[in-house]
């Protein structure tokens, strides 16, 4: 959304693209999970009152729709990239399949998995959680527009104070607001670590993969 208030930046879209170009420069292999909330929300639904599943599947095709735009935009600046959906759309994207997405990031290419999970009532957390456990990724990076993760929503109190790292148990304990539970407990007993940091700061992408101590790290 950037700076409105629905809808695509084409801006923000634009310097997500370069910041994730530099990563894949450097020879890294990325998969990206994307989300619909911008356009429409699940959630949404059932406070108008409509059923929810009706209102996950527009959710999920939300997440197309953004997916679309950033693949549009990566190949803007010459990333090769590939659309994968959990819902069958077969003229704009490819069926998931794990052992297709694999072979994707062997080539070098930056996979897009939209629709979330294709079920109901899944986060796009759960998805990306999901997603990275079958594709054996090393790590989550979860984008957000603060630096980590606080003690406090840092946007409604700025005296909150920023965790540097963190474990699964310290989540638990102190209920932080870091993933939904089904995607947080995916991760816990699949042991992958997850780092939360800013995605809108211009460059943090790349100082996080160098190793720079950028965001929250929640590991064991």
């Amino acid at each position: 959304m950037g700076d409105k208030q629905f809808g695509i930046d084409n801006n923000r879209l634009g310097l997500y693209a370069n910041q994730i170009k530099e990563i894949t420069d450097l020879g890294v292999e990325l998969a990206i999970v994307i989300g619909g909330g911008n356009i429409f929300r699940g959630v949404q639904a059932e406070e108008g009152g409509m059923d929810r599943t009706h209102g996950d599947y527009m959710g999920m095709l939300a997440t197309m729709i953004n997916a679309m735009a950033l693949q549009a935009a990566l190949e803007a600046t010459g990333v090769d990239s590939r659309l994968m959906s959990a819902i069958e759309m077969r003229e704009i994207a490819e069926p998931y399949v794990r052992r297709r997405a694999v072979r994707h990031l062997e080539k070098g290419r930056v996979i897009i998995f939209g629709a979330g999970t294709g079920n109901p009532f899944f986060t796009t957390d759960s998805a990306a959680s999901l997603r990275a456990i079958e594709i054996n990724a090393d790590v989550i990076l979860k984008g957000t527009r603060v630096d980590g993760i606080f003690t406090e929503d840092p946007e409604k109190n700025p005296d909150a104070t920023k965790y540097e790292t963190l474990s699964f148990d310290d989540v638990y304990s102190n209920s932080l607001n870091v993933m939904d539970m089904t995607a947080f407990t995916l991760c816990k007993e699949n042991h992958l670590p997850i780092i939360v940091f800013n995605m809108n700061k211009e460059g943090n992408l790349k100082r996080l993969i160098q190793g720079e101590p950028v965001g929250t790290i929640v590991n064991g």
